[in-house]
């Protein structure tokens, strides 16, 4: 039992006589005696990470060599749990595949995926809404992740405060969802104005698209964090992955 979900499941199947009371002991002294985490040498994968948090253990691919990333993923996946990798290129997919057939490689997003039956499904809509279209792999790495978590996620594409029109046709959309993620770059403005129109938490995203004076997504992490705007709080820069984390952790409240 690696996940909340697998030990609910355990737990309804004890209380509607599918397991009896001595194999559950048994089952949960196995687990408890198991060790918590596999420890390759150069990593130590925490097997026990969705048991605390909901979610299984991450795989930055940031630092990491092609095989190193390679063999924690099957270790993971291994253990049952889903497979996440950020910030994945092309050659780290190659080494996964050969351990992990089925993964799935987004290169839009940079992400190497495989979604297992460990995850719960969230309880409303996380929207996904970037500025302007280069804004996409920063979103994209947001909407894929809170996808992958269990989570329903709509896309609101190139809707910045240059065409605000574009933003006030979507209210609808906007008012329905539970939580907000917010991807903009240059000044980024855009997470105040949509925090000014709903009542969910807005989540912004500054990413480093800008010319010279937005110092690699600086001046917008600046903006986010001085908005007038009540409700909004703010990721690091180019945080995709952790806006997402923490919208799915709302939305599975």
């Amino acid at each position: 039992m690696t996940s909340n979900k697998q030990l609910e499941d355990f737990i309804d199947q004890v209380a509607r006589g599918e397991v009896d009371p001595g194999t559950a002991k048994q089952r949960l002294l196995e687990a408890m005696r198991a060790r918590p985490y596999e420890d390759l040498g150069f990593a130590r994968v925490d097997h026990h990470r969705a048991v605390r948090q909901g979610f299984p253990e991450v795989i930055l691919g940031l630092g990491k060599t092609p095989t190193q990333i390679a063999a924690i993923a099957a270790e993971i996946v291994k253990r049952g749990s889903t497979l996440l990798v950020t910030r994945a290129t092309e050659a780290a997919y190659t080494a996964v595949r050969e351990k992990v057939p089925a993964a799935t490689y987004h290169a839009d997003a940079g992400l190497i995926t495989l979604r297992q039956k460990d995850v719960s499904p969230g309880n409303g809509t996380i929207i996904v809404a970037a500025a302007g279209t280069s804004d996409l792999p920063v979103a994209e790495e947001a909407a894929r992740t809170a996808e992958l978590m269990g989570n329903e996620v709509t896309r609101l594409y190139d809707v910045g405060v240059a065409g605000l029109h574009r933003l006030l046709g979507e209210r609808e959309r906007l008012d329905a969802a539970r939580v907000i993620i917010v991807v903009a770059g240059m000044e980024g403005a855009l997470p105040s104005v949509v925090a000014g129109l709903v009542s969910a938490p807005v989540i912004a995203v500054p990413t480093s698209i800008g010319y010279g004076a937005s110092f690699g997504g600086i001046a917008a992490l600046l903006g986010m964090l001085n908005s007038c705007a009540s409700g909004v709080s703010v990721v690091n820069i180019d945080n995709g992955f952790g806006a997402a984390s923490i919208a799915s952790l709302i939305n599975h409240l």
